[in-house]
């Protein structure tokens, strides 16, 4: 409430970009925000509840039936080349 923020105290990258700016007059991005709060050790932000609309058991059959077929298999480490005519060897 002390910076202005009344209708909410919700502490977004935008507000502490802002706060930064005012106090040090220093001129950061969002990312670089986001990046100098985590190195510091703040937590990242997590809303206090869960949306009224959401729906556990679209979720969960997303999760068994979708997803398995979205989600990339892994690769295994290989030699690889740049060139289209040499292939990598292995």
């Amino acid at each position: 409430m002390a910076w202005g923020y009344v209708e909410d105290r919700c502490w977004t990258l935008g507000r502490v970009k802002t706060l930064i700016g005012r106090l040090f007059h220093i001129g950061y991005t969002i990312e670089g925000v986001g990046k100098l709060l985590h190195r510091h050790g703040w937590p990242v932000q997590v809303p206090a509840r869960r949306a009224l609309e959401r729906d556990e058991e679209a979720i969960a059959v997303w999760r068994a039936e979708v997803w398995p077929a979205v989600e990339a298999p892994r690769r295994t480490w290989a030699p690889t080349s740049a060139s289209k005519t040499k292939p990598g060897k292995g």
